[in-house]
């Protein structure tokens, strides 16, 4: 409008200069009243044009989500430690010197099968005496017997022939199961884990001489606060993260506790795994225990829920006539997931969450999708 004047100035200078003579005072009346004028009908055509001709609003531009249910799993989640069913450190059953270690790091072994020896040579003649002299005192028990039942000799003679004969006999059962003690064998079928005695060493009973892991059967063990103690029950499904493997592996509770820790105020949980090559016994695990499933929860991005002043908020955009507002909802959460919030209040579906522009946005502005 301003420039618009000025242009008719110019134009009406130009003119009153043009008139070299005659009557200049009424010249720049004519001319004053056809300014009036113009400016009249300007004013008048600016008013009848559109508004966004005249000004411009800037919009920010947002993307937006519609709400709609879905499927949202409550948890707990706790950390747990991968434990073998089957891990067990093996020990000599009598005390010697290793004269003989048959099993290397890393060999499988059958349940029986010997890994070391202790030296055994005394058991072993022992047992050499016992079996001549059990040959003589059989010999001796089966003429005691013959005669006996020829009703010859007496029958003092025959027992004692067949105590001698049993004696020896429970004697060299003895010296056998002596001689199995001699011998470390594995308790189970599985994998040498560690070897911890060599040969020319002492081994004891109680001393760690192998450690032998079967890891067909593995479990981890995990606590939850006592807060879930009747929530959490067996069979509830469970998510088992191992962050060195990047993998997840789904399975159930398999065991509750009913013992409340008196320091830490939680109880065991464990959880039957299936036998994986790459996991390893003592392996930190993420545990996520589901609880409950909602069959038709809204959820949004946890990301887009904000905290202003104490409360949960986002941004819905809706329609206002010709324009697009951004809306502030206070929200409730009910539980977080996967980085999804559920909103348990605030939120209906069908509603577009505001999930890109968001930063800086205010109640009532105006957005472009």
């Amino acid at each position: 409008m301003k420039t618009t004047y000025t242009f008719i100035g110019l134009a009406l200078i130009l003119v009153v200069a043009s008139c070299g003579g005659g009557d200049k005072t009424a010249e720049l009346e004519k001319l004053k009243t056809q300014q009036a004028e113009l400016a009249k009908k300007i004013a008048e055509l600016e008013g009848q044009l559109p508004a966004d001709t005249t000004k411009k609003v800037r919009r920010k531009e947002v993307a937006v989500t519609a709400v709609a249910p879905r499927k949202f799993d409550h948890f707990v989640q706790t950390q747990g430690m991968l434990e073998s069913e089957d891990n067990i450190m093996v020990s000599a059953k009598s005390m010697g010197v290793v004269t003989q270690v048959v099993v290397k790091e890393g060999q499988r072994v059958t349940k029986g099968q010997v890994l070391a020896v202790i030296d055994n040579a005394i058991t072993v003649r022992g047992m050499e005496e016992v079996k001549a002299g059990l040959e003589l005192a059989n010999t001796v028990f089966e003429r005691q017997k013959n005669l006996w039942e020829q009703k010859i000799g007496t029958e003092v003679q025959y027992l004692q022939a067949k105590n001698n004969k049993e004696s020896l006999e429970k004697r060299l059962a003895t010296l056998n199961e002596q001689l199995e003690m001699s011998r470390i064998k594995s308790p189970i079928a599985g994998t040498v884990d560690e070897v911890n005695v060599k040969v020319g060493e002492n081994a004891a009973p109680g001393a760690p001489a192998f450690r032998v892991i079967n890891t067909d059967q593995l479990k981890v063990k995990a606590k939850v606060s006592e807060a879930y103690v009747t929530t959490i029950k067996q069979g509830n499904k469970v998510l088992v993260s191992f962050p060195d493997l990047d993998k997840t592996i789904e399975a159930k509770v398999t065991f509750v506790g009913r013992n409340i820790d008196a320091l830490s105020r939680s109880f065991p949980v464990e959880v039957q795994l299936p036998s994986l090559p790459d996991l390893r016994p003592n392996m930190t695990a993420i545990v996520r225990v589901i609880f409950r499933t909602d069959a038709q929860a809204l959820c949004v991005p946890i990301n887009v829920v904000q905290d202003v002043n104490g409360q949960k908020i986002v941004y819905v955009a809706e329609d206002d006539n010709a324009n697009t507002v951004a809306r502030k909802r206070v929200v409730e959460v009910d539980g977080v997931f996967d980085n999804l919030a559920q909103i348990k209040a605030g939120l209906k579906a069908g509603d577009r969450v505001i999930t890109f522009g968001y930063q800086g946005l205010n109640d009532g502005e105006l957005v472009k999708i």
